[in-house]
């Protein structure tokens, strides 16, 4: 055997070994993610109820899904819900960042600490904040033992403020990661520019407003797609925090999807709930890839 059969059989190894590894991942993804995206399309437009049924019925089940009541709700808490969280959660991560960019003592302790939340799984966190926040078991009850009878913090519990105990929750856990992200973008500024606004005279507000600040927008925007598809996914937290309640006032998308899909046999209008969250998704992320993409290539 020549030494250029073995070297051209050495470069057919290098180059479809990769492919040959990633062949089951890719397979497998193709089928259980893009496979069932499409046949849940499929269902959203078909006359499935309990079980599902192929019969074609086009867009009946959309139709049905934006005169439902509970679909309402479930947008309204997701407005309130996602504009809070994402705005709290970038304002507080930001504010956490700056403040640990000052290469204050204990860095490397207090950044685990705001981390560690993210480390959680939702449900875990709204497990948690569920017990902080029942009156008979948590604040509330704890201020009453501790002699303060006009405490009052029944949220969790109140239809009008059930929504912003899941945006505490939620703010709770993320807040730590958008810190990192913002962080890694404080660290990245060039040190000659921070260097010539000191020698300008500039305070250490104006240099982070006019000069940092500005130059982390790709940190901005990624951490409102992060959280924006959080938001919009979000189910495990409702769940165990409130379960959807009290009453319905804690519903949104996700949880709708689920009720109506697998416990009220309206699987063709959970399908469609479903792809009405995909649409939302997509909308937010593919231009955030193309922006993404454009900006490599000029690079």
């Amino acid at each position: 055997m020549s030494t250029t059969t073995v070297r051209s059989g050495g470069d057919w190894l290098r180059q479809f070994l990769p492919r040959l590894v990633l062949a089951p991942s890719f397979a497998i993804t193709l089928v259980f993610v893009y496979g069932f995206i499409i046949y849940t399309g499929y269902i959203s437009v078909s006359k499935s109820k309990m079980l599902p049924n192929l019969d074609f019925v086009g867009l009946d089940n959309y139709r049905k899904l934006w005169k439902t009541l509970n679909w309402q709700v479930a947008l309204d808490n997701l407005a309130i819900f996602g504009i809070l969280y994402i705005v709290i959660c970038g304002a507080l991560g930001l504010f956490l960042a700056i403040l640990l960019d000052q290469k204050i003592r204990g860095e490397g302790f207090l950044r685990p600490i705001y981390l560690y939340p993210m480390a959680l799984s939702f449900v875990v966190t709204g497990t948690a904040w569920k017990w902080f926040l029942n009156p008979g078991l948590g604040l509330e009850k704890t201020m009453h033992d501790w002699g303060w009878a006009s405490f009052k913090f029944d949220w969790l519990i109140n239809p009008d403020m059930a929504i912003y105990t899941v945006v505490i929750a939620g703010v709770w856990q993320s807040s730590g990661f958008v810190m990192a992200m913002f962080l890694a973008g404080l660290r990245g500024v060039d040190e000659e520019q921070l260097k010539a606004a000191q020698l300008d005279g500039a305070s250490t507000f104006q240099t982070y407003w006019r000069i940092i600040i500005p130059q982390l927008r790709a940190v901005f925007l990624s951490a409102f797609v992060v959280l924006a598809h959080m938001a919009i996914k979000a189910y495990d937290l409702v769940v165990a925090l409130t379960g959807g309640g009290p009453g319905n006032a804690t519903e949104v998308p996700a949880t709708f999807m689920y009720s109506y899909t697998f416990t009220r046999n309206q699987m063709g209008v959970g399908a469609a709930s479903a792809m009405i969250m995909l649409m939302t998704i997509a909308a937010i992320i593919v231009p955030y890839l193309y922006a993404e993409t454009r900006e490599a290539r000029h690079e």
